[in-house]
């Protein structure tokens, strides 16, 4: 079954009216994510991240964010993309970059590009492609723009696409909210906030009931340690796990400990980081980050950091 995505683009010579632009995604797909803001500005990516920086054009407009999962079986990232490509060149969109995993920048490109935090999006860091595109039409306020990035994960691909319309453009289907990810570690990029700050905490971990061992699925934040981590084996992080304050400090320091080995074999295993890159060590309830009078503050002070140990 082949999933027909309607996106509504503005035509410059009526101003009001509005055609369907069609993309058939393959396989079996289903929408996981929509953020529509309107106005606001998007940094598009046209170019690779190299020497420190990632070229960008800054948009305006109405700035509708999606993303899909699809069942692709076998298929590969560029057999998912090649024809959403020809389909946006057939409307009339021109080319302006296009790239694929290590040639785009690798972990740089993935972490100062915006994507949609796991569930909603996930990204391979070694197999990923990325295009944008220009609709070029009248003046360059009624000009739209997209960014499409493919990826897969076993059977499963993930699609994500940002397209920038005039202000006040044509209403989308559904707005979900945008996912309620906190603090300020998930809004800057890990390997700024490790730079910056010397450790950053993992906050979309999820463990077991009652249990130290690490649940299934995909975690942003552990795959963007790995890609960090992956990028440069000189580096180094001890994985450091904390509990709130219930119990004795001996059994939540054992616990806290369990968890930060269970993330660590997670990093070794699925996705292939060396052992001597790693360590993994219990603080109990000793570093507390809320107070544990209530649950809120006891489920923040329930936590595994990566802490930062290169010296220079």
């Amino acid at each position: 079954m082949r999933l027909c995505l309607i996106i509504m683009l503005a035509i410059a010579a009526l101003p009001r009216a509005t055609m369907a632009l069609e993309l058939n995604l393959p396989g079996t797909s289903s929408l996981s994510g929509e953020v529509v803001r309107d106005p606001d500005s998007y940094n598009l990516p046209i170019g690779p991240y190299a020497d420190g920086k990632l070229p960008v054009r800054q948009v305006e407009g109405r700035v509708v964010q999606r993303a899909w999962r699809v069942e692709t079986q076998e298929m590969t990232t560029l057999q998912v993309i090649r024809p959403i490509r020809e389909q946006l060149e057939k409307a009339g969109f021109e080319i302006l970059f296009e790239c694929a995993g290590l040639d785009c920048g690798g972990f740089d490109f993935r972490f100062n590009t915006k994507v949609m935090p796991a569930p909603n999006m996930f990204v391979d860091l070694f197999d990923f492609r990325y295009l944008a595109g220009e609709m070029k039409r009248g003046q360059m306020k009624d000009r739209e723009f997209i960014s499409v990035i493919v990826s897969r994960a076993g059977g499963v691909g993930y699609v994500q696409m940002i397209y920038v319309t005039p202000e006040g453009g044509p209403a989308s289907e559904t707005a979900l909210p945008p996912p309620d990810v906190p603090g300020p570690d998930v809004d800057q990029p890990l390997a700024q906030a490790l730079q910056a700050r010397g450790h950053v905490i993992l906050r979309d971990l999820e463990f077991n009931t009652g249990s130290a061992s690490l649940s299934e699925g995909r975690f942003a934040m552990l795959e963007a340690l790995a890609g960090y981590l992956l990028a440069d084996k000189s580096r180094r992080v001890a994985l450091v796990g904390h509990t709130d304050a219930v119990g004795a400090l001996e059994d939540n320091i054992a616990l806290s400990k369990r968890r930060a080995a269970s993330v660590l074999e997670r990093l070794v295993a699925e996705y292939g980081v060396p052992r001597t890159q790693l360590e993994a060590e219990g603080m109990g309830y000793l570093a507390p980050i809320a107070p544990n009078l209530t649950e809120a503050g006891r489920e923040k002070n329930r936590r595994v950091e990566a802490v930062l140990l290169n010296t220079e």
